[in-house]
């Protein structure tokens, strides 16, 4: 199959800080690739060097056979996380601007702006102005200018943050169909259940680095069994659960356990496949006086994915990363 986007020995730093290190992936025409990690994994930088934005230290990018920025930049759209529309151009105003800068010759420039107002529904809202545009219909505004030089590769960074869940399921309907059409689709996002439900493939980016790619079934495959978590109490203290885990790291199904600090100190155990799983964990802790407040069992998703890689979910990488910047901010005061 033929490489839309090929990245190779990508690396970036700024300063001290190591943005990307080393990542290389591969995306196939008419895929929707996703890359999934915490806020500062590195995968806006990824894609910012990607759509040539920012200049990586060393490494190959290649999107559609074109390695040249110029090159580059004609065969992809990008829409970044955050919308950049003009509040007080209506919505067709801004696509004949868009469609200046892309150079698009002045006879296509009225069929290409109907055919992606149709293809994102704005058709109602053309000649409205955009500043008072809800924010689903903004940022099919923004998806609408990315598309209007028809390329071949579609990049969105964090495409429905902040969106309502009608918003968010509408664009990822637009997604299939992009890729239905044959656009490949490079899309970022630390929503789990986004890239679960969009993907081909996804590559879990980490501190700068690829720490599994495959797809959501391979990578859900690779755990081993179900995840089990258990809630000693509903805010555990931290002794309290590690009192827990070296007793419960007894049980011959029990194959990895870690404590997630976002869910109270819960535990999180990947376990092989048991009927009685609950049951023997349960009486385990119970055995030696251990009260347990809640149980529950269920199969392993894109974050237990990142739990077994990392030792912790994506939820804490995010609080660990904002504590980080946090005391940066301190010191620098």
């Amino acid at each position: 199959m033929q490489l839309a986007v090929r990245i190779e020995n990508l690396r970036k730093t700024y300063g001290d800080t190591v943005a990307i290190d080393g990542i290389s992936l591969n995306v196939t025409q008419g895929q929707i690739y996703g890359l999934l990690g915490p806020n500062g994994a590195g995968k806006t930088t990824t894609m910012r060097c990607i759509c040539t934005l920012t200049t990586p230290d060393s490494g190959i990018v290649e999107v559609a056979g074109a390695r040249d920025a110029r090159a580059i930049r004609d065969r992809l759209g990008y829409i970044a996380q955050e919308v950049a529309l003009d509040k007080v151009l209506t919505g067709r105003e801004l696509l004949k601007f868009q469609a200046a800068l892309y150079h698009i010759p002045p006879k296509q420039i009225g069929d290409r702006i109907d055919y992606v107002l149709n293809l994102l529904q704005l058709e109602d809202y053309a000649d409205k102005l955009s500043g008072t545009y809800s924010g689903g219909l903004k940022k099919r505004l923004d998806l609408a200018a990315g598309l209007l030089h028809q390329p071949p590769v579609l990049v969105l960074d964090e495409p429905t943050v902040g969106l309502d869940i009608q918003s968010r399921i509408a664009i990822w309907e637009f997604l299939r169909k992009l890729r239905a059409s044959g656009v490949t689709v490079l899309i970022s996002s630390h929503y789990l259940e986004e890239i679960d439900a969009l993907a081909d493939r996804v590559a879990i980016i980490d501190r700068g680095k690829i720490i599994a790619e495959g797809t959501t079934d391979e990578l859900k495959a690779k755990v081993g069994g179900d995840r089990i978590t258990v809630r000693i109490r509903e805010f555990a203290e931290r002794k309290e659960a590690e009192q827990a885990q070296k007793i419960l790291q007894q049980l011959p199904i029990v194959q990895n356990i870690t404590i997630n600090s976002a869910q109270g100190n819960a535990l999180n155990l990947f376990v092989t496949s048991d009927a009685n799983a609950i049951s023997d964990v349960q009486n385990m802790l119970t055995a030696v006086d251990i009260n347990v407040f809640s149980l529950s069992q269920s199969r392993p998703s894109l974050d237990d994915v990142f739990l077994a890689a990392t030792g912790q979910t994506i939820l804490d990488a995010e609080i660990a990363q904002s504590e980080i910047l946090g005391s940066t901010k301190k010191r620098k005061n």
